[in-house]
C-alpha cells in the first residue's frame, strides 16, 4: 500500500516549545509516512542547536525572550511572527531520506525555492560547489553562531543573501527536516541582545539576509504556505513513482 503525505491544510499557530515538543513526539515512534507541518509563531523564542547546548543555560534564566534547543544542529534561529517554519518528516527508508543528509537537503531547498518563485521572489538554491566557490571568493563573516548569518549546501538564497534555512535530525525511527522562511526582516538586535552578542552583528545579519517583503512587498503568507504544501506532495509522489517494487515506502 503506499506511503501517503499528509500536509497540515495551513500553518498552526504555536509557541517554539510547542513545535519542538511536536517535532521530539514525531521522532519518538517510527515514522510509518510522510508528513509535515507548517508553523507560524505566536511570539519571538531564541533556538539554538544542539551543539550550542552548552550556552543554554547562561541565557535561558531570563523570561523576557525564551531560549531553547533544538535536536538539529546549526546556528541558532530567531523565531517569531516574521518567520513561516516546516517541519517535514520522512521514513529512514524513503528515497528522500536515504539517499544521506546533503543529498537530502537538495529536494527541501528545491521545493522551498519553487514555492517561493511563485510568490514571485527570485529565490535560487546554494549548490555544493557554489558554496565552495563562494567561500574560496571571500572571507567568511563570523556570524555562523546564527542560522541566518552562515551557509550550507542547499540553502535557499536571493541574490547573496539567505532567506530560508535547513537543518535536519535523523535518527533510526525516521528522518526530520526543518526549515524557516523568512516572511518579514526579523529584530535581528533582539537575537544579539539575548545572545549577549555584540549590536553591530545585528546590522551584518541583516545584510546577509532577505525576506519575502524586502523582495517583493505583495507576498501572502497565506499563498507562500499553499505553494510549499504543493510542492512537498508534488516532490514525494514524484519520488515514489520512480522508486523500485521492493521500496518498502512505496
Amino acid at each position: 500500500m503506499s506511503a501517503r503525505a499528509q500536509p497540515a491544510p495551513s500553518a498552526t499557530t504555536v509557541t517554539a516549545s510547542a513545535e519542538q515538543r511536536w517535532n521530539e513526539a514525531a521522532l519518538a515512534q517510527p515514522v510509518e509516512a510522510t508528513a509535515w507541518r507548517l508553523w507560524d509563531y505566536r511570539e519571538a523564542a531564541v533556538v539554538l542547536g544542539c551543539s550550542q547546548r552548552r550556552i543554554l543555560a547562561e541565557f535561558s534564566t531570563r523570561q523576557d525572550v525564551e531560549v531553547l534547543v533544538r535536536a538539529a544542529g546549526g546556528g541558532a534561529v530567531l523565531v517569531g511572527p516574521w518567520m513561516l517554519g516546516l517541519s517535514a518528516l520522512l521514513p529512514a527508508a524513503h528515497p528522500l531520506a536515504a539517499c544521506g543528509p546533503v543529498p537530502s537537503y537538495r529536494w527541501l531547498g528545491e521545493c522551498l525555492a519553487q514555492s517561493l518563485q511563485q510568490v514571485g521572489v527570485a529565490a535560487t538554491t546554494l549548490s555544493p560547489d557554489a558554496l565552495r566557490a563562494r567561500r574560496g571568493e571571500r572571507p567568511a563573516l563570523a556570524l555562523d553562531w546564527a542560522c541566518f548569518g552562515g551557509l550550507s549546501p542547499w540553502e535557499v538564497l536571493v541574490g547573496e543573501r539567505k532567506i530560508a534555512g535547513l537543518a535536519q535530525v535523523r535518527r533510526r525511527q525516521g528522518v526530520l527536516l526543518v526549515a524557516g522562511v523568512l516572511l518579514q526582516p526579523p529584530p535581528w538586535t533582539l537575537l544579539c541582545d539575548r545572545l549577549g552578542r555584540p549590536r553591530d552583528e545585528a546590522r551584518l545579519l541583516a545584510l546577509a539576509s532577505t525576506s519575502c517583503a524586502q523582495e517583493r512587498a505583495d507576498v501572502e503568507p497565506v499563498s507562500l504556505a499553499a505553494a510549499l504544501i504543493q510542492a512537498l506532495a508534488n516532490a514525494v509522489q514524484t519520488v515514489l513513482k520512480t522508486a523500485s517494487p521492493s521500496d518498502p515506502d512505496r
